[in-house]
């Protein structure tokens, strides 16, 4: 994509499946899995991962650029803003977490949000009834889901497929984080020179390490397989 020419203000108002695949994510692919079939099934897939961007480039000369789920929530919250959104709905992975987005929903962004505190999926077969017939219910138009990578796409992808409206749903996993300060305080400068991941790394090491230390099979991944960008 050629973020320089997309409306991304005109995406985010038609609708559809946002992901934004992480590096630990992508390396973990397998063919025909869950994770895989949203990534082909979403509507708009963009380059969270410069790990990934940068072995595109160098391994099979595919020139594509990193579009953070961080840099695309910060101009989501701005055209919430703009646009005077008064409702969201937030999938959450804890209830702590939860009260800290409402929080910032209400106290940054004036905007009444209603929460889910999300299960543990089993990330081969992810359904959630009670979660779709909440989302019928409410018919937000706006769905935001801040859970870990490998689980969110799938979720996303279900909720695409089985609610009977077109909401937009943005699966952009820990951004929100970054700005309410959950997690790792991740700023515009760290993400474009490609640090985030060392950023969190170095704000919980037990977590973070081993999760990016998996993200080097994707150097394999690329190195032996076909890739096509459309």
């Amino acid at each position: 994509m050629n973020f320089k020419r997309i409306d991304l203000n005109f995406l985010i108002k038609k609708g559809g499946l946002f992901l934004f695949p992480s590096g630990p994510g992508l390396a973990s692919f397998k063919l025909n899995s869950p994770y895989h079939k949203s990534l082909i099934n979403a509507d708009h897939v963009f380059f969270d991962s410069g790990y990934f961007v940068l072995l595109l480039r160098f391994l099979k000369n595919i020139k594509v650029y990193k579009f953070s789920g961080y840099k695309f929530i910060k101009i989501l919250f701005k055209y919430f803003k703009n646009n005077n959104v008064k409702n969201i709905f937030s999938v959450d992975p804890s209830k702590v977490l939860s009260s800290s987005y409402r929080n910032y929903f209400r106290n940054y962004l004036d905007i009444k949000s209603d929460h889910y505190i999300a299960p543990i999926y089993n990330p081969h077969y992810i359904v959630d009834t009670a979660l779709l017939q909440k989302i019928e219910t409410l018919k937000p138009r706006f769905i935001i889901i801040n859970l870990g990578g490998n689980i969110q796409e799938p979720l996303g992808y279900y909720l695409k497929k089985n609610l009977k409206y077109n909401p937009s749903i943005f699966c952009t996993g820990a951004a929100i984080s970054f700005l309410t300060k959950d997690q790792a305080s991740i700023n515009s400068f760290y993400d474009k020179i490609y640090v985030g991941w060392l950023i969190r790394i170095l704000f919980n090491p037990k977590i973070f390490l081993p999760r990016y230390l998996m993200s080097f099979n994707l150097f394999f991944l690329v190195l032996k397989n076909q890739v096509f960008i459309k």
